[in-house]
């Protein structure tokens, strides 16, 4: 059978390539085309790679960590908290909209769609990449987890000075998988509203990457969507 390489932007391919190749990887697509035959799954199969192919391995300067996209139609678009414009803000995405404007003064964004921090250099990953309609943490354990650590894992050792946001238990789990002595890790509680007035608010992450980035030599990110 000829080996179909997968839809996703080049410097990251030769980065997970090992992973594409591994057993646990054959058995995720297996999944994932079983799945399709009886349920609906998001987000759709040209945007699963889309945080991948928006911020190529080179130019990452921040991630950004969620858990699993979306379950809704059509708010899905692989990017973490990111829904399309046009789309209602999620409670989590209206509660960083709000420190973003706590933080650094930035006015609410008329649309959720974080691409253009994407662009920026901001990885938007999800720890799963696809999940079933209406039901959250659904492909959670399917194999996506190894996936997305091994590009954790990646930027940790082939990078220096990136910026590691790390919001809620899920997320800071990952912690391990990250070296602290090259890179700055920023913790909170998660942007949800059962946890955001706990520590998130205030918690002033988005001025103090571009502080980093900045004592760095780096360009800041340009964290307001409203230009």
């Amino acid at each position: 059978m000829t080996k179909v390489k997968p839809i996703i932007e080049q410097t990251w391919y030769e980065v997970l390539e090992p992973e594409f190749n591994a057993p646990y990887f054959a058995e995720l697509k297996m999944f994932l085309v079983n799945e399709k035959k009886h349920n609906l799954v998001f987000p759709p199969g040209s945007l699963i790679f889309n945080a991948f192919n928006l911020t190529p391995f080179d130019k990452v300067k921040v991630v950004i960590l969620g858990q699993d996209p979306y379950h809704g139609e059509g708010q899905a678009h692989g990017l973490s908290f990111s829904v399309p414009a046009g789309k209602q803000f999620p409670p989590s995405l209206l509660n960083i909209f709000k420190e973003l404007k706590l933080d650094l003064g930035i006015e609410m964004p008329k649309s959720g769609c974080l691409e253009k921090w994407a662009l920026e250099g901001v990885l938007l990953l999800n720890a799963s990449l696809t999940v079933r309609s209406g039901q959250a943490a659904s492909h959670a354990g399917k194999g996506w987890e190894r996936f997305t650590d091994a590009a954790i894992k990646a930027l940790s050792e082939k990078r220096e000075h990136l910026v590691f946001i790390l919001w809620g238990n899920y997320a800071i789990a990952k912690e391990k998988l990250i070296n602290n002595s090259k890179h700055l890790i920023l913790k909170s509680v998660h942007p949800s509203p059962l946890s955001a007035s706990r520590g998130f608010f205030g918690c002033k992450h988005f001025s103090k990457t571009n502080d980093y980035l900045c004592s760095r030599g780096y360009q800041p990110i340009d964290w307001n969507l409203n230009r």
